[in-house]
């Protein structure tokens, strides 16, 4: 009788199946993930942009500055102003090289537009480009 007993409780090793192996696996592919994820940083403001038959999809590591229809300017969910522009453009393009999208809303005035993108140039902005919709 004694080897009996013997023998069950050998089988009964064999059908449990150890999981910890798996779950760390599944928690490495999750920091993996998580680490390459691309964050899309957004302005923080809503604008309605004007719409452009051209209209082409640009890379998404890129300096977003919005212009609202009140004439402020925001980055970040906050506002900078005009004479912010310059600051932050130079300090984000020390990081690497990326391009500015300004959101202008369509109801901002040109003006407005004009020295927020000169601002960007003068900060180091190589490409500097106007979000529209399609």
């Amino acid at each position: 009788m004694k080897e009996r007993k013997r023998i069950y409780a050998s089988q009964q090793r064999i059908d449990e199946i150890n999981v910890s192996p798996l779950i760390d696996i599944v928690f490495i592919l999750l920091i993996f993930f998580i680490v390459t994820t691309v964050f899309v940083e957004e302005t923080g403001v809503e604008v309605q942009r004007p719409q452009a038959a051209s209209a082409i999809d640009l890379e998404k590591n890129s300096i977003l500055i919005a212009i609202t229809a009140e004439g402020k300017v925001v980055y970040g969910g906050r506002e900078i102003g005009v004479n912010g522009v310059r600051g932050v453009v130079k300090r984000l393009l020390k990081q690497e090289p990326m391009p500015v999208i300004i959101q202008a809303d369509k109801r901002a005035p040109i003006e407005l537009y004009t020295e927020v993108h000169d601002k960007a140039a003068l900060g180091g902005a190589q490409s500097i480009h106007l979000a529209t919709t399609r």
